[in-house]
């Protein structure tokens, strides 16, 4: 099997964008409103819109640097760029960890939503999951991206019957009501951050993409639009429906919602659709870390076998390997919510790195030509990714401290892993 047989570029603006709105809309929204609105309870829209004003942040960065640099392995190449190789590989590292946890945390809430149908284990139904999505993803880039494509007008198809049901509702409840106070709503942003990740995986699609350079960052702000606003009316719809009591104790929350409002046929409903969306944010992270651990091998920062493409399928059968098992061990954990915020921390981690990058590059590589180019700047010092990493580094510090101490092992892991990688090229 060749190493060295490159990736084919066949997608366009519209998958890139659907695939965009889908990997972010399936995650937290469908998984995770609940556990958010138990700590900001009915304000827990106001939390949505701090982690979507932070997302924003680091979304144009994102925007800018695959407008410069449209590789595979994103982040890495990014880092590389602007600080070296070896705090690019523990970025590239802490990504592949972030796929995985990401992955193992929505693949729980499918298993919520399928336990819920149907009575199965959480554990078994997630694991199932995993096993079966990877198939996908070996299979090919274009029948991935429209099964993606699919399941995402399915998703918005529930998030729009939940708007829809929160209608009558409107009122019903007092919206600035914080049973935790601010910092409630807080902890509730960096946890429902989690439902604004996956802008950054979509620049790992740019080695799939026709004229990435323009595609990905169009793509990239388009999707971040669609979901802030969906986003938003949801929240609003959902604690009025239920309130907040009810929605932070519901392990399926939008089925939950759907029950009380229109009764058990509207349950079925949302449960199948929410089955589709978590899965479908499964399918697209699996595969931005499998691209992220390939466009590392080609770089020679990972063994060169996780290259490996199949000279049929034209897929990175090696890295989607690893993704799969590295998912599957953490679902183990079984506790959505302290995965979610493991992958929160390296998220804010890396956005805190990726922003410092840009302003870095701006000083740097000043004559880089720039497609895109973030907006508001003193001088040369763009405002917006400054901002990006002072939210950033306030949002770790509304994480659990178990969950710190779990990230910066990671980081530790990542960094040993580096050292030794280094030394061994």
């Amino acid at each position: 099997m060749s190493q060295d047989a490159g990736l084919k570029r066949e997608l366009g603006l519209f998958e890139v964008t659907l695939s965009g709105v889908g990997i972010i809309l399936g995650a937290g929204i469908y998984a995770l409103i609940g556990k958010a609105a138990g700590l900001a309870g009915n304000s827990v829209w106001i939390s949505f819109a701090i982690a979507a004003l932070i997302a924003v942040f680091s979304g144009l960065s994102y925007a800018e640097l695959s407008s410069i640099f449209p590789k595979a392995s994103a982040e890495y190449e990014y880092t590389s760029q602007a600080f070296g190789l070896r705090p690019a590989m523990i970025i590239g590292w802490l990504i592949i960890f972030s796929g995985a946890t990401g992955s193992a945390a929505v693949a729980l809430g499918f298993g919520g939503y399928f336990s819920a149908l149907f009575g199965a284990s959480v554990l078994s139904s997630a694991l199932v999951l995993i096993v079966l999505l990877s198939a996908i993803l070996f299979y090919g880039i274009k029948a991935s991206a429209w099964l993606a494509i699919a399941f995402t007008l399915i998703e918005m198809l529930g998030l729009i019957l939940i708007i829809y049901i929160g209608i009558p509702h409107l009122g019903s409840v007092d919206y600035l009501e914080m049973p935790h106070s601010f910092k409630g709503i807080f902890e509730a942003a960096a946890l429902i951050f989690f439902a604004y990740m996956g802008f950054e995986e979509m620049v790992k699609l740019s080695e799939e993409t026709k004229n990435p350079e323009k595609t990905i960052p169009r793509a990239l702000i388009i999707a971040l639009i669609i979901t802030i606003v969906l986003y938003m009316l949801v929240a609003v719809s959902a604690v009025s429906v239920m309130g907040w009591e009810a929605l932070g104790e519901s392990e399926a929350p939008f089925a939950d919602i759907a029950f009380a409002a229109m009764g058990e046929d509207a349950f079925v409903v949302i449960s199948v659709i929410a089955l589709f969306a978590t899965a479908n944010t499964v399918l697209l992270m699996m595969l931005a870390a499998s691209r992220m651990i390939y466009g590392m091998a080609c770089s020679f920062s990972l063994p060169r076998t996780l290259a490996k493409v199949h000279p049929a399928r034209k897929t990175p059968w090696v890295a989607i390997l690893m993704i799969t098992v590295l998912s599957m061990v953490l679902v183990f954990t079984r506790d959505i919510a302290f995965v979610a915020n493991i992958n929160n921390f390296i998220l804010f981690l890396t956005f805190a790195v990726i922003n410092s990058a840009l302003i870095y590059l701006r000083y740097k590589e000043p004559q880089l030509p720039r497609p895109f180019k973030v907006p508001f700047s003193i001088g040369r010092l763009p405002i917006l990714p400054l901002m990006g990493i002072l939210t950033c580094a306030f949002l770790i510090l509304q994480l659990d401290w178990k969950v710190v101490m779990v990230g910066m092992v990671l980081v530790l892991v990542s960094g040993l892993i580096s050292l030794v990688r280094v030394r061994t090229r």
